[in-house]
């Protein structure tokens, strides 16, 4: 197929690779040029522009920031895709921008769905992301055959609606936020009644948040957040949507925010989200 793909951060770039890998051609777009340089090292096509890369594109990926990214990119301009292309967003946005964008593409006949991953670069590398699928049951069907690309295909779950695909990456997205809230609490509490880190880290795989201390332990052990697989910014963006959604209180959800917050305010928001559990 031809395939534009819209945005080379962290994951775009990974994602890109196993359409190159699987002999689509794919032209790609970022707004700083440093990444396209390197995906097109790879075997895509580089676009000056948004509107260059989805010319005659059967189908359109978008790995973007958030909706606000999604809106300046695709809704705003807006964006020339082609009648009856399939508009695959994998940007993590709030149910009602999924909606907005939704109706935006019947307004324009581009079949839309919202497939957001869930999962970091390392399974993103491996094609064993759980992926999400939300849209019109054909729309889905097609997009499932792209997406499919770097799912593990029991991880795969599908929804009537991209606004039920969104909701569900928050909820994923609020488990991981919560569950290294706890992992860091845990380190903090045992710091003070005298545990080293790895004596604490000892234990958690006997307690419930066994797989966060297994992924994120060995990170917070070495202080080396640098290997960002998550950004702090992302989660933290991710938390500002769950909170605007939510109809009742998200109190947890809220203190991660605002550790989140903290860590951006010092610089740090484009370290590996398990920064919150930092030495202070």
């Amino acid at each position: 197929m031809d395939i534009a793909l819209l945005g080379l951060g962290r994951m775009g770039r990974e994602l890109v690779t196993h359409l190159i890998d699987a002999g689509h051609r794919v032209t790609a777009w970022n707004r700083s040029p440093g990444p396209a340089e390197t995906v097109g090292r790879r075997g895509a096509r580089i676009a000056a522009s948004a509107a260059e890369a989805v010319e005659g594109a059967e189908a359109v990926i978008t790995v973007l920031f958030g909706p606000d990214a999604v809106r300046e990119t695709v809704i705003e301009p807006p964006l020339p895709i082609r009648s009856g292309a399939l508009w695959i967003d994998v940007t993590t946005v709030a149910p009602t921008d999924a909606d907005d964008f939704a109706s935006w593409a019947r307004s324009k006949e581009v079949r839309y769905v919202h497939s957001p991953v869930v999962g970091s670069l390392a399974p993103a590398r491996a094609g064993s992301l759980a992926v999400l699928i939300g849209g019109e049951h054909d729309a889905a069907r097609d997009a499932r055959t792209i997406v499919a690309l770097w799912a593990d295909p029991d991880k795969i779950r599908t929804f009537d609606s991209p606004a039920k695909a969104a909701t569900g990456k928050l909820v994923a997205n609020l488990a991981l936020a919560i569950s290294m809230e706890a992992l860091s609490e845990s380190l903090r509490l045992g710091r003070s009644g005298g545990l080293a880190t790895d004596e604490v880290l000892s234990l958690l795989p006997l307690t419930t948040i066994a797989p966060i201390a297994g992924m994120k332990g060995p990170v917070v052990a070495s202080g080396d957040f640098d290997d960002t697989q998550f950004s702090a910014a992302l989660l933290a963006k991710d938390l500002r949507l769950m909170l605007a959604t939510a109809d009742t209180p998200l109190p947890a959800a809220a203190l991660v925010a605002a550790e989140l917050q903290r860590a951006i305010d010092a610089g740090q928001g484009d370290k590996d989200f398990s920064v919150i559990a930092r030495d202070r």
